[in-house]
């Protein structure tokens, strides 16, 4: 009896406050387009030279030289604005690749949209992601 009432307060909760984003196994999904947050607050890191060539999740070739990102919580194909919170500099990046699912990261992109943020040399930084959505603005 105790836990069909947990259960039933759990559901209670979740109905009145909806999860914007779930845990399904060990992978993080995202729930629908109406979550989408207006901004996200994270670690960023770049991808490693070894995936040149490689293909992406959405079945693009990946290239350091194209300005494109790896996100997790975000649709494939979303345009997204990512600031470097420690120097001010931002990119906007195409969403076109997953992060490994057991990485806590919010975001990986290109080389080249790391050197233009500036943090190249220590390889991680905290970003702020701003979702444009399916086009560039």
């Amino acid at each position: 009896m105790k836990k069909i009432l947990a259960s039933l307060a759990l559901i209670g909760f979740l109905i009145i406050h909806p999860p914007e984003i779930i845990a399904q196994g060990n992978a993080r999904v995202q729930l629908s387009s109406k979550t989408i947050p207006d901004a996200l607050y994270g670690t960023a890191s770049y991808y490693a030279n070894k995936f040149e060539g490689r293909l992406t999740a959405n079945g693009e070739v990946f290239s350091q030289q194209k300005m494109t990102a790896a996100c997790n919580l975000l649709p494939l194909g979303m345009w997204i604005k990512v600031t470097n919170l420690y120097n001010g500099r931002s990119v906007i990046v195409k969403v076109n690749d997953r992060l490994h699912y057991k990485n806590k990261r919010l975001v990986d992109l290109s080389k080249t949209a790391a050197k233009k943020m500036g943090y190249t040399g220590g390889g991680l930084t905290k970003v702020k992601v701003e979702p444009l959505g399916k086009k560039p603005s």
